[in-house]
């Protein structure tokens, strides 16, 4: 697992309290502060759905 390149949104500034993403088949989410606590990993089209959503909910 250690050439899983995450990254995290720039819209979250410098501020420590951010979730990072390593996008593929299956993409994995994870929260900045505590990561060595895991991570969650959601089939790559449930996350296209759940961001589609986001963008339009608002």
């Amino acid at each position: 697992m250690n050439d899983i390149q995450w990254h995290k949104s720039i819209y979250s500034g410098s501020g420590g309290s951010c979730v990072e993403v390593a996008e593929g088949p299956t993409v994995l989410v994870r929260d900045t502060k505590n990561r060595d606590q895991g991570h969650l990993a959601i089939p790559a089209a449930e996350w296209a759905r759940f961001i589609e959503h986001v963008k339009t909910a608002h």
